[in-house]
């Protein structure tokens, strides 16, 4: 596996692994799978050793599978955490804080679940616009200070509210929802502006919550419970209408000799060496699957082919339903 840089020193794998849908949102889980899945992927046949979790995956429960996982082998990961969403005991989204107390008590419990002694990269899940930026940042520059925090991050936030972070504390990393049918960061001033200060950008969803793998041909082909039926994209005529995306991704993939999502991968990949995409898995298949496109590589005919068959705003349906939408710094 290649490795790229994010921010000024933090080397990770091209292509990480979200953990996210080890623990809820896609589906029933399964924890012993899930840990051969993280440990496949630090072998070194595959390579993957940039592991993303968060303290809202699960309540808590993904950052401890993912303790669990690493538990003997923390030396091969780099591992990056979130705080921030706020979530009622009954699993509801009820909002998001940003207060240095609460900045602090996340950490610590993070610290706790996965069993380690430092995190290398912790994000800010999503802005709190009640707190001033620059008193969340300072909050996470102190745990540096400390010893508990090596380099810090945000997600989903907005230009101007990078600039205002970064001058109380390098950013390392940007993470944000980017695909072939998620490219607002290419128009709305935030991939520009990373690259102004040098803070390297995470896609996450990069194969569309797996819709652009072309695995889902109906709705009937997602769980009951899969949450993915309450985003628009994933409902009624939209899905229909989407599925001309990953028609055009196969018969394009077809030509290379790979899978739809490979070349999803692929075409992000192309985009800038400052990229690093964590599409997540629960199996072992579509980890080495998603491993081997970092090897995967494009010529300038074939993006422009990429790119004129499936422009920016081509996918049908908001990314988010509008609660989601509204936690987007936008």
């Amino acid at each position: 596996m290649h490795t790229r840089k994010l921010g000024q020193g933090l080397t990770v794998s091209a292509i990480g692994l979200g953990c996210m849908g080890m623990s809820e949102f896609y589906g029933a889980r399964n924890d012993e799978e899930s840990v051969r899945v993280i440990h496949r992927a630090l072998d070194s046949g595959v390579g993957v050793t940039f592991l993303d979790t968060a303290d809202a995956y699960g309540m808590g429960h993904n950052e401890q599978l993912v303790g669990r996982a690493i538990r003997d082998r923390r030396d091969k990961v780099v591992l990056a955490t979130k705080f921030g969403n706020l979530r009622s005991p009954e699993g509801g989204w009820v909002g998001v804080s940003g207060k240095p107390d609460y900045v602090r008590q996340c950490c610590d419990a993070s610290l706790q679940r996965l069993g380690v002694e430092v995190i290398d990269l912790y994000y800010q899940h999503r802005v709190d616009t009640e707190v001033p930026i620059e008193d969340t940042v300072g909050a996470m520059k102190r745990l540096v200070e400390q010893g508990k925090v090596k380099f810090l991050g945000m997600s989903e936030a907005a230009p101007a509210t990078l600039r205002r972070a970064y001058k109380i504390h390098p950013i390392a990393a940007l993470q944000s929802e980017y695909s072939l049918w998620t490219r607002d960061v290419e128009r709305n001033g935030v991939l520009a502006t990373c690259r102004e200060l040098g803070i390297g950008f995470v896609p996450y969803s990069p194969l569309g919550r797996g819709f652009l793998t072309g695995r889902f041909k109906s709705q009937n082909d997602l769980a009951p419970d899969d949450y993915r039926r309450t985003h628009p994209r994933f409902q009624d005529e939209n899905f229909d209408r989407n599925q001309r995306i990953t028609q055009a991704l196969e018969q394009m993939a077809a030509r290379k000799s790979c899978t739809a999502g490979q070349l999803a991968l692929a075409w992000l990949l192309a985009q800038g060496t400052d990229i690093v995409p964590i599409p997540g898995t629960k199996r072992i298949q579509y980890l080495e699957e998603n491993a081997a496109a970092a090897d995967i590589r494009l010529t300038a005919e074939e993006l422009q082919r990429i790119d004129a068959a499936l422009p920016a705003g081509v996918a049908a349906g908001a990314r988010y339903p509008e609660g989601g939408m509204k936690r987007v710094n936008l």
